[in-house]
């Protein structure tokens, strides 16, 4: 079995799949037995009351996971519908046995007609895994009829349409309440639009033999809070701010001086023993005014920053930085300082002007900068997050945090954590600049680079869930720091 984080590729669940099956020898009975008694009982863990099913079921493999569902729903006493597409009976020897057995608990199957029955929930059988492209045709109409109805829907497996990989939609999609997912969680139901479609999602491992297991590896890690017990333990009773690492803001031009103080001000709240700042002259009275924990210069050239590197434990650039003459001299001394960097903003903007390796960096993208970091678009990034992580941690050389719903962290060495908190309050200027300061107070304090920030990564997200208890709508950065430092203290202090 798995680690209960592990999530997964299509070719591994399909591996999972068929070595089961041929294991079992019954070729793949048992498991969609299995995983139809299981999706009955996800009705009526969620809807016990429902006293009318139906059942949209397509014809392969996943239709009869549907049909032993509605079989189940039948010999409990419940009235079931079940509505195929039109001229596509069941295709396979498991859909047709699955078929048969609803047949002979008294059931009948129907063609899809441009109206769907009503009912008190609706399941969605219709493909899985099994569609590759756009639905179209009669399939994106009949998408389009379970959506328009009021009833809960479950899907089994993947809400159809969604791209159970990528987490992209790229036609019209089936939107869940409830996904039930069979075997493996699918890592493409954790990030983008997969998040969107899939609701609440669940697991029916089904209990594969341990031999179904061997070779086969999760494609991602899902971090959630449990995690950073191990990661954030207490702190020595001898602790002294040198030994929680040095954190210098860069950035902060004309106009732009309050994002770098959300920076410096995050990084003091994750931990960070000393916090610096170098920005523009005009900036420094507020930024004492309103932090007077943090040390703010003046730098009105490249030459005034290079002490203030000297000192710093690491360096997080961007945040208000522009990319003006000021700003790409700024760029250029921290990008060749040799200290830890994490790069945002700005001065991710000015790296895709020149781009070159960055081994000792953290860079946080959103979806727009990844897009000019690999000279693409922004759609492209988001129609394969996995990808687009993964190909711009390659290509610096350097941990990535490509922020987004769903937020994803990749190392060139290929591992990849999926961060499965945050909310759509989440998205307003400053929220990046927080995420920055926090990744380089881990950094600072002695966590490595993908340690550093997946661990940042969940912290801001978590803190965002807290600070969205009181409402999404409305949510300021600032709001995260109450919650920040809680979080950043995952165990009890010593008594």
């Amino acid at each position: 079995m798995p680690d209960p984080s592990a999530l997964f590729d299509s070719a591994a669940a399909r591996s999972l799949d068929a070595r089961a099956s041929a294991l079992a020898g019954d070729a793949g009975w048992s498991l969609m037995a299995a995983a139809g008694q299981a999706a009955w009982q996800c009705v009526l863990q969620h809807w016990p009351q429902a006293t009318t099913l139906c059942v949209v079921v397509g014809s392969g493999n996943n239709g009869g996971d549907g049909l032993v569902l509605a079989m189940h729903a039948l010999q409990a006493g419940r009235r079931v519908h079940v509505v195929g597409l039109p001229g596509k009976p069941p295709a396979t020897a498991l859909a047709r046995r699955a078929a048969a057995g609803f047949e002979a608990a008294g059931g009948h199957r129907s063609e899809f007609d441009g109206h769907l029955p009503e009912a008190d929930v609706l399941v969605d059988a219709l493909f899985g895994l099994g569609l590759q492209d756009a639905p179209r045709g009669d399939a994106a109409l009949l998408i389009d009829a379970i959506n328009a109805l009021a009833a809960p829907v479950l899907a089994l497996d993947v809400p159809s349409g969604v791209d159970a990989d990528r987490g992209s939609v790229p036609g019209v999609a089936v939107r869940a309440a409830v996904t039930l997912q069979f075997i493996v969680a699918h890592r493409g139901l954790y990030t983008g639009d997969g998040l969107e479609h899939a609701g609440e999602r669940g697991l029916a491992p089904l209990a594969l033999p341990a031999a179904a297991w061997e070779g086969v590896g999760p494609a991602a890690e899902c971090w959630r809070q449990y995690r950073l017990r191990a990661l954030l333990p207490p702190r020595a009773v001898n602790a002294h701010k040198g030994t929680s690492g040095h954190v210098l803001c860069v950035g902060g031009n004309h106009g732009s001086g309050g994002a770098l103080l959300l920076s410096a001000h995050a990084a003091l709240r994750a931990g960070a023993g000393l916090a610096s700042l170098a920005t523009r002259a005009e900036h420094v009275a507020a930024a004492l005014a309103r932090l007077p924990e943090a040390m703010c210069h003046a730098v009105d050239s490249d030459a005034a920053l290079q002490p203030l590197l000297q000192r710093a434990s690491v360096v997080a650039v961007g945040p208000g930085l522009g990319q003006d003459a000021w700003a790409q001299a700024l760029w250029r001394d921290v990008r060749d300082c040799g200290k830890p960097l994490v790069v945002d903003a700005d001065a991710l903007n000015l790296l895709a002007l020149d781009p070159q390796a960055l081994p000792q960096a953290v860079l946080t993208p959103h979806p727009g900068e990844a897009a000019r970091l690999l000279e693409t678009t922004t759609a492209r990034v988001q129609h394969d997050r996995f990808a687009a992580a993964a190909a711009l941690a390659r290509r610096y050389g350097a941990v990535v945090v490509l922020k987004g719903a769903g937020s994803l962290v990749a190392a060139p060495s290929g591992r990849t954590a999926l961060i499965a908190a945050g909310n759509p309050g989440m998205a307003v200027g400053g929220m990046g600049d927080l995420l920055t300061g926090i990744i380089a107070a881990l950094r600072a304090q002695g966590l490595a680079a993908f340690d550093a920030a997946a661990t940042g990564a969940l912290l801001h997200a978590l803190a965002g869930d807290a600070a969205a208890l009181d409402g999404a709508r409305g949510l300021l950065p600032t709001d995260l720091l109450a919650p920040l430092r809680r979080l950043c203290n995952p165990e009890p202090p010593h008594a």
